[in-house]
């Protein structure tokens, strides 16, 4: 049996940064559109702000990278290439 793929509007995946608008943030932000772009992909990618729900994930530093519900990275800021890999 197949797994049943969620959607987000007709998109795939979904890219959240979580973090409180920081320049690493910000930056990490930047490298994941990034990654979209040279991948080609079809995603939503969301920031998160509010403290509760970032704690909610399991999360304690930030910038962090969650992909279609899983934390990818905590504290530091990937690069594109490292954020592609995980596309």
């Amino acid at each position: 049996m197949f797994p049943i793929m969620e959607t987000y509007g007709g998109i795939s995946m979904k890219i959240q940064i979580l973090g409180a608008g920081c320049p690493k943030c910000k930056q990490l932000e930047a490298h994941a559109r990034e990654a979209v772009a040279t991948k080609g992909v079809d995603v939503v990618i969301e920031k998160v702000t509010d403290t509760d729900e970032i704690m909610e994930m399991g999360v304690m530093m930030t910038p962090a990278l969650v992909i279609d519900g899983e934390v990818k990275s905590v504290g530091k800021v990937l690069t594109p290439d490292q954020i592609a890999a995980q596309l």
